[in-house]
């Protein structure tokens, strides 16, 4: 597999995913909805590395989604693949935001900057709640923030 273009070095999570012919739009390029389920992509890979997939099996506290936005910079076509990073870059007592980007391997340029608000949530309570202590940890851990600095 070819390497990670150094826009994403040291992130996270870092996903090759193939450009499908039927993500296409009218216009000929990738849809934009596309981008979000990439950036999905990303956030669910986050999930499970900083353990918050885990603590839903076991705990019933999950992330749930508050908030996603993207910058649309250039057009992906198909055939292409696009190389999609997710990292944290603020982290809550109850929340924490992340960063996403999505590179074409065919160009190496990047075609979209995104960021989305990920809220601890309650499922059984339906409410929002601290993000679990191990959870908190392992995010810091994949950053390579202080233990003690958020």
């Amino acid at each position: 597999m070819p390497g990670i273009p150094a826009e994403l070095a040291g992130w996270p999570v870092v996903l090759r995913i193939p450009v499908q012919w039927g993500e296409m739009d009218a216009y000929g390029h990738v849809n934009n909805t596309v981008l979000f389920r990439y950036f999905e992509s990303a956030r669910v890979e986050y999930l499970v590395k900083c353990g918050f997939a885990r603590s839903w099996e076991e705990d019933r506290i999950g992330a749930i989604l508050h908030s996603t936005g993207c910058r649309f910079r250039r057009p992906l076509f198909h055939p292409d693949t696009a190389i999609v990073g997710g990292r944290a870059v603020e982290l809550e007592d109850d929340r924490f935001t992340m960063e996403y980007r999505v590179i074409s391997a065919a160009s190496d340029e990047v075609a979209a900057e995104g960021a989305g608000v990920v809220v601890s949530y309650d499922y059984e309570r339906r409410r929002k709640c601290p993000i679990p202590d191990t959870v908190s940890a392992a995010i810091r851990a994949l950053e390579g923030w202080e233990s003690d600095a958020s």
